[in-house]
């Protein structure tokens, strides 16, 4: 059988922000419903035949599908940080493809922020027993440092400065403004952002994600069930995933992600290249996550996304559209935020994303091709996943 065409038939949000009244399980539930609903009814629960979920019980997916009365014959739980659902997509897509499963459904849902008024939350130390992070976790080695180390290097490296690091949010949360969707839309300066108080040299609150509550779903189908789904259909072109470190001391080069090996295998799968992309969804728990991901996709060369990310390139009018909700920085962070990367470029190209906030092409059109590019852990690991519309 020859490899069957996929589509991203339905995606969306559940409540987003700050949602004291729901539970992680409820906001997986009300994602699916939505983006079941977003699919326009034609594909019902008993035709979904696949499951990806990550993050929540300690039998995930299977207790996310009891939950949603689903009884999945292809599943996958792959757990590696932010960079979850597009590995997952990627898996799904492929499965799809060999006729392994017919309607994968990827959910998530998260009440990070919730949980936070619940109780004190205190760091798990036992996490680095017998493991990588023993040798970090003693030294109190948190996960902002080690992005502020890598941030740190690069700046000395190439050059790069703290107002171009700034920009990022600055441009994040300008994107936010028009989002009704986004926890923060009020405008920020460099100033603000250099201003803050530090988290972790260099970098300041701002730099940051925010922490929400929020979960989301898309679902993956094989072409030939697109004929009872109303909407445009919107292709998965090609995809990569790769792995690099887990221990600071064994990753090679601070100012490299993993993103660089992903990136290069997603677009020679697609058939594309960087220059043809109209918008990147991009993972941005920090502002040198989102600068580094350029680079290493091929926005730019190595040490020049300093520059890149200026002069207002990232907002939706720039040249780059990138991370056009606003992003971890401005618009939601539950914890894993990958999968929100491929909700937001799914309405960007069906061209549903609504009054300003739309990105539009010179000719008038909604954007043709796009990359979601997700980050785990301290860029532990990547996954790329590239999606067109005809």
């Amino acid at each position: 059988m020859s490899p069957r065409r996929v589509a991203i038939a339905g995606a969306a949000l559940s409540d987003t922000g700050r949602v004291d009244h729901a539970t992680a399980y409820a906001l997986h539930a009300q994602a699916a419903r939505r983006a079941l609903a977003d699919a326009g009814g034609g594909i019902t629960p008993d035709r979904i035949d696949g499951l990806a979920s990550a993050g929540l019980g300690t039998l995930a997916p299977a207790e996310v599908a009891e939950y949603l009365g689903l009884r999945p014959s292809w599943t996958d739980s792959t757990s590696v940080g932010g960079a979850t659902w597009e590995v997952m997509a990627a898996h799904a897509a492929d499965a799809i493809a060999q006729g392994h499963a017919n309607a994968v459904l990827l959910v998530y849902g998260s009440t990070a922020r919730a949980d936070l008024k619940a109780k004190r939350r205190t760091a798990n130390l036992s996490f680095g027993s017998g493991g990588p992070l023993q040798f970090e976790v003693p030294y109190g080695h948190t996960l902002v440092a080690k992005y502020a180390m890598a941030a740190r290097r690069h700046m000395h490296e190439y050059g790069t400065t703290l107002e171009q690091l700034a920009e990022v949010a600055v441009q994040a949360r300008a994107n936010a403004a028009t989002n009704p969707d986004a926890m923060y839309r009020d405008p920020i300066t460099v100033d603000d952002v250099l201003a803050g108080p530090v988290i972790a040299d260099p970098f300041t609150k701002l730099h940051c994600c925010i922490r929400s509550d929020g979960g989301c779903a898309v679902l993956l189908v094989a072409e030939d069930m697109m004929a009872d789904v109303p909407k445009r259909p919107v292709w998965v072109l090609g995809s990569g995933t790769s792995l690099s470190h887990t221990t600071m001391s064994e990753w090679d080069d601070f100012t490299v992600s993993p993103a660089a090996a992903s990136g290069r295998d997603a677009f020679a799968r697609a058939g594309v290249t960087p220059g043809d992309i109209d918008i990147a969804e991009i993972y941005d728990a920090f502002t040198y996550m989102t600068l580094v991901t350029l680079e290493d996709l091929g926005f730019c060369a190595k040490g020049e996304g300093g520059a890149f990310v200026e002069k207002g390139r990232l907002l939706r009018g720039g040249e780059l559209p990138v991370n056009t909700d606003g992003g971890g920085l401005s618009a939601c962070h539950p914890g894993m935020r990958g999968l929100f990367l491929l909700v937001e470029a799914v309405r960007q190209l069906r061209g549903e994303a609504g009054e300003g906030r739309q990105v539009v092409r010179p000719d008038g059109t909604p954007p043709a091709l796009a990359v979601a590019s997700g980050t785990g852990g301290w860029f532990c690991s990547s996954g790329t996943v590239v999606l067109g519309r005809d």
